[in-house]
């Protein structure tokens, strides 16, 4: 991970894989982004209901927003989106006046 926050109802972050690009990474096993991020809510929502004691409940949303940051510029963009967006979510629950900020 490059950066990440954890926000109340979802996460952010830069997901760094090593030897993307064109060619195939010089490994024996190759995981995408999508199988990356299946695994990550898989697992994550397994130790969240466990934790609960809501075994099977839904944690996470069924899609994703990802891309590739193609250059330094938009690298540093999404990196400062990412640091505010904890402050953004504080002023939109103040603004809306709903538990748990708006959807």
């Amino acid at each position: 991970m490059d950066a990440f926050v954890v926000m109340p109802n979802h996460v952010h972050g830069i997901v760094v894989i090593v030897g993307a690009g064109l060619k195939p990474a010089p490994t024996t096993t190759r995981h995408g982004l999508p199988e990356i991020v299946r695994q990550f809510k898989t697992f994550s929502a397994r130790r969240i209901n466990e934790m609960r004691g809501t075994p099977g409940v839904s944690v996470w949303q069924r899609n994703d927003d990802e891309h590739i940051i193609r250059n330094e510029e938009s690298l540093n963009c999404i990196r400062e989106y990412i640091a505010n967006n904890p402050l953004k979510w504080q002023l939109e629950r103040e603004n809306l006046g709903i538990a748990g900020g708006g959807f």
